[in-house]
C-alpha cells in the first residue's frame, strides 16, 4: 500500500515538472495555451505535497501502532 502511495506521489511531481517545461517552451509562441499547463503545475505540486504529508502521517501511525 505504501509503495502505491509513494508511486502516485512522484507521478504528480513528474506531471508538475513536465507542465513547467511546457510553460517555458510555449510561453513566447502561445501564451494563452500555457494557462492550462500553469493550472496543471500548481495542482500537481499541491497534490504532491498533500500526498507526501498524508503518506508520512500514515507511516508514522503505522509505526506507532506496531511499537
Amino acid at each position: 500500500m505504501i509503495k502505491i502511495l509513494r508511486f502516485t506521489e512522484y507521478l504528480y511531481l513528474i506531471v508538475a515538472i513536465v507542465s513547467i517545461y511546457k510553460i517555458g517552451d510555449l510561453w513566447e509562441t502561445n501564451r494563452e495555451g500555457t494557462y492550462i499547463f500553469i493550472f496543471f503545475a500548481i495542482v500537481s505540486t499541491g497534490m504532491f505535497i498533500f500526498r507526501r504529508n498524508y503518506r508520512r502521517k500514515f507511516e508514522k501511525r503505522k509505526k506507532e501502532n506496531q511499537s
